[in-house]
């Protein structure tokens, strides 16, 4: 797939607000500091799509973008929260869950995950979590560019290990890096691929 305009829309704190069209959504999520919205910017060929920031936790609301006319790219809140409230916690939590439950467009998640370190706790309840409400999604292992082959490959096969303790199959994944445009063609050719079957 080639991107050929990509325009932000609108930003939201309810999904029942998100943009009333019967058009596919491919929403992306991660912990804080996974370098979404580079991979986001990366993706769209946009360096200023997604706003990056240095300190984490900056996207706060559900964002739509336009892609060819033809479909959504919705930036998420992350679920591994910054140093906010315990109130703003419990609001971001509510976005995040509304729109994943409820949003009839929403076509597939990818969860972003840092390939520089272990399983987390928090990254494998949320795919968990995913499963259990039966919300389509994928992995994308994130910042590649930051470590060795050999090491991303110990990491990827300690993942599986521990999504194979409670899942039959892995879902899909994908390994990317925003400095090195790693990823971009594989991502971007399964949501043709999915928009194809719709």
């Amino acid at each position: 797939m080639n991107i050929t305009s990509a325009e932000f829309v609108i930003s939201n704190s309810d999904y029942k607000k998100c943009p009333e069209t019967h058009m596919p959504e491919y929403a992306f999520i991660g912990r804080s500091n996974v370098g979404k919205s580079s991979l986001i910017n990366m993706l769209t060929a946009k360096n200023d799509l997604a706003k990056t920031s240095s300190k984490p936790g900056k996207t706060l609301l559900i964002n739509h973008f336009l892609i060819n006319n033809s479909w959504y790219l919705v930036d998420l809140p992350g679920y591994g929260f910054a140093s906010i409230s315990k109130e703003m916690r419990s609001k971001l939590k509510g976005i995040i869950e509304g729109y994943l439950l409820f949003r009839p467009q929403l076509t597939n998640v990818f969860v972003l995950v840092d390939s520089r370190h272990e399983p987390q706790t928090i990254d494998v309840e949320f795919m968990q979590w995913m499963g259990e409400h039966e919300i389509p999604f994928a992995i994308i292992f994130t910042k590649a560019d930051k470590l060795s082959q050999a090491k991303i490959q110990v990491n990827l096969s300690k993942y599986k290990e521990v999504l194979l303790e409670t899942w039959e199959t892995l879902p899909k994944y994908f390994v990317s890096s925003s400095e090195k445009r790693q990823g971009k063609e594989d991502i971007l050719a399964y949501i043709e691929e999915i928009n194809s079957s719709l």
